[in-house]
């Protein structure tokens, strides 16, 4: 008894401070909203492979299965700005990941689900939480310097992801532990999936990955943003892991004029374009032909090559790519001579409605010479949009966002019957140059370029 009044205080202590505690707590006051029901699948569908996709108490159970790609349980929705939470749980010898902003389009490699995936990998590399763009990129923001994010996840536990998309910007958690902090402006609006990866025939079928408590915030989404205390990768103007890997380099480092001059000066233009904030702009001048600063070209020649150049239009705007130009030709008025990668925009350009043969003096057409390909994915103006260009053997694809457009033989009978045909039937041999520069033209419009790269590809001629 002597004790009773000493343990009566203790407990009142306790209680108090439990109900401080309590109280202390910070309300979770965000608008989430649920993508999962917890009992059915309403709201997903499947792309991609066969592998299935299960309720099971309360959550999402996707099973592998052998011969067959990859398989994404995919949202209905698509979705701009975002903040996702999740729970899952992962077989140690699975590899999974969750993808955001992702698409699938007709024109992109038949369909294929393609975009920002945040990884979770239970191998002993542990880059779980890092970001790698699935079908087009390879690794953007890998774990290799993140040494407590690789720690964060829990092997045959359940892990928590928190992700934020906001703008240009991708953070990710791993059971609150930052992992991946990515600026990258590739993608702004796609569907949300969950990945079952396919297996080699020497791994086991009918493991599963599962996820429960999946809910999203998509109002007033930056009022719910967390700081992270990562440095950010920044991907502008810089090279991808796998790009560096397979020897491409930067064609424009983003800042300076190196490595380009004036295509009828011995010097980088003073007047007429401009280098901001990592986007290289040619300036309106009235839409006259090479009027102003006049076109650009690389100091380097290029054979056999690969060349990746990122645009973006104004209204009706016009410019181009050129490749195989040669400076000598053409010192008069007007832009130097090469093949044409043409940049126009086709609904308000007249030139969109010109050209010896119909239709080829449009965006991603080989210019006057050969019409792209109708279904072309080319997106609103104002956006940025993806050139690819690849010469080898004299055999020259155009690309745009990922999507063939255009293909032909250079030097071949067919390829000179057209220039025979078109406006450049007066200069001999026209693009026929074993080795020429590489041209951004100033038509009189503000055209922005950024992420111009290139491969030299070693040739295979005998």
């Amino acid at each position: 008894m002597k004790n009773y009044p000493l343990k009566s205080k203790l407990l009142l202590v306790a209680t108090t401070v439990l109900l401080f505690s309590c109280a202390e707590t910070p309300k979770d006051d965000a608008p989430w909203v649920d993508l999962f029901d917890g009992e059915t699948l309403n709201g997903w569908h499947k792309l991609g492979g066969d592998a299935s996709y299960a309720v099971k108490d309360g959550a999402i159970v996707g099973t592998t299965t052998h011969n067959t790609p990859n398989t994404f349980l995919t949202t209905d929705e698509m979705y701009t700005d975002f903040i996702l939470e999740l729970d899952y749980k992962v077989d140690s010898t699975m590899n999974s990941g969750i993808q955001i902003r992702s698409n699938s389009l007709p024109t992109y490699r038949d369909g294929r689900v393609h975009g920002y995936q945040v990884e979770i990998d239970p191998s002993e590399r542990a880059w779980s939480g890092g970001i790698y763009d699935e079908s087009r990129r390879g690794w953007l923001n890998p774990m290799t310097d993140n040494p407590a994010a690789q720690k964060a996840f829990k092997q045959n536990e359940w892990n928590h992801y928190r992700i934020e998309a906001i703008g240009d910007t991708i953070k990710t958690w791993v059971n609150d532990v930052p992992a991946a902090y990515l600026i990258d402006d590739k993608t702004s609006k796609g569907f949300i999936c969950l990945q079952v990866h396919s297996i080699h025939e020497d791994q086991k079928a009918g493991t599963d990955i599962i996820w429960k408590n999946v809910k999203i915030i998509t109002d007033s989404v930056s009022k719910y943003s967390r700081t992270s205390p990562l440095k950010p990768i920044i991907t502008k103007n810089q090279l991808t892991i796998d790009e560096k890997k397979n020897g491409w380099k930067l064609l424009w480092d983003g800042k300076t004029t190196n490595g380009w001059r004036g295509a009828k000066i011995e010097e980088f233009p003073e007047k007429g374009w401009k280098i901001e904030d990592g986007v290289l702009s040619v300036l309106s001048s009235g839409g006259a032909e090479s009027a102003a600063g006049g076109d650009i070209v690389t100091t380097d020649l290029y054979e056999d090559f690969e060349l990746k150049v990122d645009f973006k239009l104004t209204p009706g705007a016009n410019s181009g790519i050129k490749y195989y130009v040669d400076t000598e030709i053409n010192k008069g008025e007007g832009s130097s001579i090469g093949l044409e990668y043409q940049i126009l925009d086709d609904n308000l350009h007249p030139d969109a409605k010109k050209g010896n043969h119909e239709g080829s003096r449009t965006v991603s057409s080989l210019y006057d010479l050969i019409k792209a390909d109708v279904n072309k994915p080319i997106k609103p103006i104002g956006e940025w949009n993806t050139a690819y260009i690849i010469s080898k053997d004299n055999h020259v694809e155009h690309w745009l966002n990922g999507t063939k457009v255009l293909e032909y033989e250079r030097k071949s009978d067919a390829y000179r019957k057209l220039v025979s045909e078109s406006k450049y039937a007066k200069w001999p041999n026209f693009g026929e140059l074993d080795k020429g520069q590489i041209l951004l033209q100033d038509h009189g419009d503000l055209v922005s370029f950024k992420n111009v790269k290139i491969r030299e590809i070693s040739n295979t001629k005998e």
